[in-house]
């Protein structure tokens, strides 16, 4: 609807209107000419207290300071449109309150490059080439009121890319190449009164998408790709007033029922006569009216699955693909699930194989009709169960698909554990009875050398400590003395070595042995009788030992 002071720049975008280039060269008209104005253009009517109302406004010229170079500041309006800016210029000044950036090519908002304007009210980036929007891009703007993004290439929007925008009243997002919008996607704008989502490729509404629009009165959908919405969708718009759906592909199904009862019981007040809800499909409903289908009409096949073959074996490293066929109306979507193993003490899981693209919805990769298993460069973690689902508005529909992974003998003892050592066990027990004869025998040995071996340090530990409760002997107790020379000398045939008791060595005097010992004359007189009879023998001589 059109507001007061608002002119239309397409694709539903108003905005009012700035001092134009007709204006302006009426002012240089006047600064050349002087006082001798046209009659015309000083007839009484609006443009003439327009154009007063403007030369008593201070203006600056291009490139003056407080102004970027080559824009037009009046009074808190910064003019920069048509410049071929690809970033926003620097030096505006921080109590702007609009701004107009359109028709540039601006491709993204540096992070800060909006903070110091605090004041704005109205910011106007219509036709640039802005792709994304980064969390908190206007987070600095806490007084923004209108704020227009028309005809850009935003391919998607994160959740946090409005936070800020508390006051916001009027949204442009229009004309851009949005294709779906997530859960809580204009959830920090609680006072946004109008939503121009029309002219883009928007197929997929999520439930939540639309929380927190408490305060939405418009809401423009129109000449997008949506082919179904929930009720669920639009349960957040207490405050709807205008609805606008048309130039849809809408899939006339059991799903979208809800609408047209909607509609029939009362929602034909957000439509206007010529917001007429047309099904695409089936073909038998083409081209027909939402509200002229009955609503035996609208309905939905339940999915069938089928997944061949419903087990696999896989070498290591393999890649692996693996189809599941869907069919159903409306055309099932398609998800892979690896199934994890219950733990004991926790609820069973659901576990996405490597290698496995996310969907939107952080679930696994869909696919429509056909879904496909990709696996790349097979391990061990890809072994197990998994999970084929389809699912529409008829029903869901799931069968499970077994993954074996086949290992070779030098992979098997490359990735085998190594055994863990086998516990002792006392003879006799059940567990000991459970080995085999060589793990007995060898079991029985140590234990019988364990025994030997502490029985033999009890006993070298017991003889130690008896020597040490022995109390020691005088001085020179183990020496014996001997200083007797009233029998003569004594010769070592004499001496015999005698130990005591305790073990003390000592040498004892016998004189009834002779002085020198017989084997030397036995051994000459056993000698060759030429080497007696040339080779006298020496007489032995006696040594005198004293003890």
């Amino acid at each position: 609807m059109p507001f007061p002071g608002s002119q239309t720049l397409g694709s539903g975008f108003r905005r009012r209107t700035p001092p134009g280039p007709t204006i302006l060269k009426l002012v240089r008209r006047l600064q050349l000419r002087g006082p001798q104005l046209d009659p015309r253009e000083m007839a009484p009517g609006p443009p003439a207290l327009l154009l007063l109302s403007l030369l008593s406004l201070p203006s600056l010229p291009p490139g003056a300071t407080g102004c970027p170079a080559a824009c037009r500041c009046y009074s808190a309006t910064v003019e920069c449109g048509a410049l071929r800016l690809r970033v926003v210029p620097p030096g505006i000044p921080p109590g702007t309150q609009t701004l107009f950036l359109q028709d540039n090519s601006i491709a993204r908002l540096e992070p800060g490059i909006l903070a110091p304007l605090a004041a704005l009210r109205r910011l106007y980036l219509h036709n640039n080439s802005l792709r994304a929007l980064e969390p908190g891009a206007f987070g600095a703007q806490s007084r923004l009121l209108e704020l227009a993004l028309t005809g850009n290439r935003l391919r998607g929007l994160r959740v946090g890319a409005f936070s800020g925008l508390a006051q916001l009243r009027i949204l442009y997002l229009a004309g851009n190449q949005l294709v779906q919008l997530l859960d809580f996607t204009f959830l920090h704008l609680p006072r946004l009164q109008e939503l121009h989502l029309q002219e883009n490729s928007i197929e997929l509404l999520e439930d939540q998408a639309l929380a927190g629009l408490s305060s939405l009165a418009l809401l423009d959908l129109s000449r997008n790709q949506l082919g179904t919405i929930s009720r669920e969708a639009l349960q957040p718009l207490a405050s709807l007033q205008v609805l606008r759906l048309t130039e849809n592909p809408w899939r006339c199904d059991c799903a979208l029922h809800w609408l047209g009862a909607w509609i029939k019981e009362g929602g034909q007040r957000l439509l206007s006569h010529r917001d007429k809800v047309m099904c695409a499909e089936p073909p038998r409903l083409a081209f027909r009216s939402l509200l002229d289908v009955s609503g035996g009409s609208l309905i939905c096949i339940p999915p069938s699955v089928h997944v061949e073959p419903l087990e696999m074996t896989a070498n290591l490293g393999e890649d692996l693909r693996v189809a599941c066929q869907a069919s159903g109306y409306p055309q099932p979507l398609v998800t892979w699930r690896k199934v994890a193993q219950p733990r004991e003490g926790h609820p069973p899981a659901q576990a996405q194989p490597e290698g496995w693209a996310r969907g939107p919805g952080g679930h696994g990769a869909s696919d429509t009709g056909s879904g496909m298993l990709f696996l790349t460069n097979i391990t061990l973690a890809h072994a197990g169960k998994y999970e084929c689902e389809a699912s529409n508005a008829g029903g869901a529909a799931r069968v499970p698909f077994q993954l074996l992974v086949n290992l070779s003998r030098q992979q098997q003892l490359q990735l085998a554990p190594p055994p863990p050592p086998e516990p002792l066990h006392e003879a006799g027990s059940m567990a000991f009875r459970a080995l085999g004869l060589a793990t007995q025998t060898t079991v029985v040995a140590a234990i019988v050398l364990l025994a030997f071996t502490a029985l033999l340090l009890a006993t070298l530990i017991c003889r130690r400590r008896r020597r040490r409760k022995k109390a020691p002997g005088p001085p020179g107790e183990g020496a014996l003395f001997v200083n007797d020379y009233s029998d003569g000398p004594c010769t070592f045939a004499q001496l015999e070595e005698l130990r005591d008791e305790r073990g003390h060595e000592m040498f004892v005097i016998d004189r009834s042995k002779p002085l020198f010992a017989e084997g030397p004359a036995e051994s000459a007189e056993g000698a060759a009788p030429g080497l007696a009879q040339g080779l006298p023998l020496q007489p032995p001589a006696a040594y005198e030992i004293h003890c």
